[in-house]
């Protein structure tokens, strides 16, 4: 994949993370035809989680906008098209043309391609290997000044875990939830759950039939409690505390994985 399509950093050890709804940027083709403002689309996106993926000694941060590909959904509904695939909003002033649905499909292949590479090259070196597959969501979508999402129901951190085969890897989910659920964020330690809110989306998937016997991916969905979901603006402050406690999970994920 080009690098302007993606960010790319890689270090020895068999832990990578990735962001890949951290972009923001559009194909001028695809920009001239989108009716949501910037506002509204970064609200759906997942701004700063590329941040978090550089806790990771190799990482994959892609550019573009969840709006123009969505890499977290199978191939075929990649490419939003009506309202109901994002959110109930009208994405589109105008329907896509099929060239044009093409031309985001072949950033999805090329994705695709590129984290297969990179994820064959631990294969090789490590045997196993785990994907920090890591995402946030909105939890007061009433409004800037309506009320929270009920917390019984939305984790701090959901762990999704939903194609993941428990049977191979389920001491690594268990370590890895433990050791969160033990770091302290802002005076408290983490709510931690496993699929309560998201199972875990398309590129799980991938990894875990791609990668059956060697590879373990965790869709981490963090609550935008570090920024306000409704302005953009980010608690820098909080967002290193969730990075060091990312990080503390590390050595137990090596551990867990056997490498």
């Amino acid at each position: 994949m080009d690098d302007h399509l993606v960010m790319l950093h890689e270090e020895s050890g068999p832990v990578v993370a990735t962001a890949i709804h951290d972009g923001h940027a559009v194909r001028p083709e695809v920009a001239r035809r989108l009716a949501l403002d910037d506002a509204t689309r970064l609200r759906e996106e997942d701004p700063f989680t590329g941040r978090l993926a550089a806790v990771a000694p190799t990482w994959l941060v892609p550019l573009r906008s969840r709006f123009e590909v969505d890499l977290n959904r199978p191939r075929d509904r990649a490419v939003y098209r009506e309202p109901c695939d994002a959110w109930d909003l009208a994405v589109w002033r105008e329907p896509c043309d099929d060239e044009l649905i093409a031309r985001s499909l072949a950033q999805y292949d090329a994705f695709y391609g590129l984290l297969e590479r990179v994820l064959r090259e631990r294969e090789r070196r490590y045997g196993n290997f785990v994907v920090l597959d890591l995402h946030s969501y909105n939890h007061r979508r009433a409004g800037a000044d309506g009320p929270a999402a009920e917390p019984a129901l939305s984790p701090e951190i959901n762990v999704g875990t939903g194609t993941v085969d428990r049977r191979r890897w389920g001491t690594l989910v268990d370590r890895f939830c433990a050791d969160l659920s033990a770091c302290r964020v802002c005076g408290h330690t983490l709510d931690v759950r496993e699929n309560v809110k998201f199972r875990g989306g398309a590129m799980a998937a991938w990894v875990h039939r791609t990668f059956p016997n060697t590879g373990c991916a965790l869709a981490i969905e963090i609550k935008k409690t570090f920024m306000d979901e409704w302005s953009g603006r980010v608690d820098d402050a909080h967002l290193a505390e969730l990075f060091q406690a990312l990080a503390a999970t590390l050595p137990g994920l090596v551990e867990s994985l056997g490498t």
